[in-house]
């Protein structure tokens, strides 16, 4: 679920960009997140898992109470812009399809996701709704499908090339919306849930003889997840480089911009795919946005929190949900673009990014909260590589004219 979250409308309308504007030139950020990526995601899931606790909370427990507060700040908001981009997205795809007014459609979506939320066990939906986005594999297909220059894709999946300042804003892009910084905290909250519903289940350190099982399986869970995810990304760029840049069609202003890609598969049914996979990905992401948002404030505030609970019995959780959903649908009645807001606001969670992950480098290695199942050292080392390439890029958007 976590894996197919991370290919929301936000990650589509990045990877679709770069693909269109530099072709293949920007194919080697998916040779680079996927390891990067692994490794941020099981050591979030590490650190809830052997502590019991979530992301927001162990923060909590090693940093200053207004280091966590601010970072904690920043995630409100880059979600709260996320969830505004993905719900004006989903009414704009589906306009494509239907006719009616985007920004009724936006509503609707930014309500019934709200009203999922509030009534239905995510895990619940969630289950029918990542088959929705198996529309996604139509961009796979597309690979196959349309005339690929196979030697140029390769090049540019191998050798690392920047071209100019906006190629930069991309990587930055392409990193944020990959390795998200709300995934970070779902992650970690899932595991804490998990430990919560299982009556055998129990964080740790204090059962020991339960890591080896459930090690395993977060590895076995982490690398398929977020294999599956970059593969679509991959073809996403891929895609959208073999049809919208080589045609000349660099710039994607709009969703049907974006569809067009994948016309040479689906033919006229090109707008009804596209518009099946932002608006299932858009119904599986929101709820991770809002909920990541949710789950680090409520935990760093010590409310009782979690998906699983009624709205009545976890107050403040579900009203951070709910304040973020209905800011998000404010976005949608801005001047800017949906689809250029979905860029932005990948590059907005690549900054964000930088900070938490140092955090939660910090956390994953204290041996107070871990005791003696700290990170090993290759999980240090990539992890610690993610926080670098991402603060170099950050670094290199402001600093390079």
């Amino acid at each position: 679920m976590t894996g197919a979250a991370d290919d929301d409308p936000s990650g589509i309308a990045t990877y679709s960009q770069a693909g269109a504007q530099f072709g293949f030139g920007l194919l080697w950020t998916m040779l680079l997140t996927y390891p990067l990526m692994s490794a941020v995601q099981l050591i979030s899931a590490h650190i809830g898992r052997v502590t019991g606790c979530g992301l927001a909370k162990n923060m909590g427990d090693l940093l200053p109470r207004w280091i966590v507060t601010s970072l904690v700040i920043l995630l409100f908001v880059a979600n709260t812009i996320n969830i505004g981009a993905d719900i004006a997205a989903m009414g704009d795809a589906g306009q494509l399809v239907v006719g009616t007014n985007g920004h009724l459609l936006t509503i609707g979506f930014a309500l019934l996701s709200l009203g999922l939320q509030l009534f239905i066990p995510y895990r619940r939906y969630a289950a029918f709704l990542k088959w929705i986005t198996l529309c996604l594999l139509a961009y796979v297909a597309l690979v196959f499908m349309v005339h690929m220059d196979w030697k140029a894709a390769a090049v540019g999946f191998i050798v690392p090339r920047i071209d100019g300042k906006v190629a930069v804003i991309t990587v930055v892009a392409i990193l944020g919306t990959t390795i998200s910084p709300y995934l970070f905290f779902w992650q970690s909250a899932q595991e804490v849930e998990e430990v919560a519903q299982k009556p055998a289940a129990e964080p740790l350190v204090d059962a020991p003889w339960q890591a080896r099982r459930e090690f395993r399986r977060m590895r076995i869970d982490t690398f398929a997840g977020m294999a599956i995810s970059n593969i679509v990304a991959l073809a996403i760029m891929a895609g959208t480089a073999a049809t919208l840049h080589a045609s000349g069609h660099t710039t994607i202003g709009t969703a049907a911009d974006a569809a067009k890609a994948l016309e040479p598969v689906a033919g006229k049914f090109a707008f009804l795919l596209f518009a099946l996979g932002i608006i299932g990905t858009g119904l599986l992401a929101v709820p991770v946005l809002a909920g990541s948002a949710a789950y680090a404030i409520g935990e760093s505030r010590g409310w009782k929190c979690g998906l699983e609970h009624k709205p009545w019995e976890a107050v403040g959780f579900y009203s951070v949900i709910g304040i973020a959903t209905l800011l998000g649908i404010a976005i949608d009645w801005s001047s800017i673009d949906p689809i250029k807001a979905l860029f932005w606001s990948a590059v907005i969670n690549g900054v964000v990014a930088v900070p938490i992950m140092a955090a939660m480098m910090l956390v994953a290695r204290r041996r107070k909260a871990m005791g003696k199942f700290t990170i090993g050292p290759r999980l240090y080392f990539f992890g610690w590589a993610a926080t670098v390439v991402m603060a170099a890029a950050v670094a290199a958007m402001i600093f390079v004219q």
